[in-house]
């Protein structure tokens, strides 16, 4: 069964940023995940993610996307969502216009 995106978020536990940072500096000090896990309270593969994003952000990733891009490009996703709702919204309003104004509109008659 497939778990919608709503659900995981709604069980899914936020973490503060510095949060994440001290538990990525304390798996660099040596710390296993298993070890950070126990002590305080996320997954082992929570950390790992934040650990390799870590990575990304300072230039020694895997090629993935910085925090910078992540937010960049959610920007623009929604600024684009936005700009196609008022295309079609115009695209609309010039088509009902456009029949407004024909002359053989079903609307206008000049009897």
């Amino acid at each position: 069964m497939v778990k919608s995106k709503v659900s995981k978020s709604r069980f899914a536990k936020r973490y503060p940023k510095e949060f994440k940072r001290q538990m990525v500096e304390l798996y660099r000090a040596g710390n296993t995940l298993t070890d950070l896990s126990r002590r305080f309270g996320p997954t082992p593969w929570a950390i790992s993610l934040w650990v390799k994003q870590a990575d990304r952000d300072e230039g020694r990733g895997d090629g993935g996307l910085t925090s910078a891009e992540r937010e960049e490009l959610a920007r623009l996703r929604r600024e684009n969502k936005r700009l196609q709702m008022e295309r079609e919204i115009l695209s609309k309003a010039a088509a009902w216009f456009a029949q407004e104004t024909a002359p053989n509109s079903k609307r206008h008659s000049d009897s």
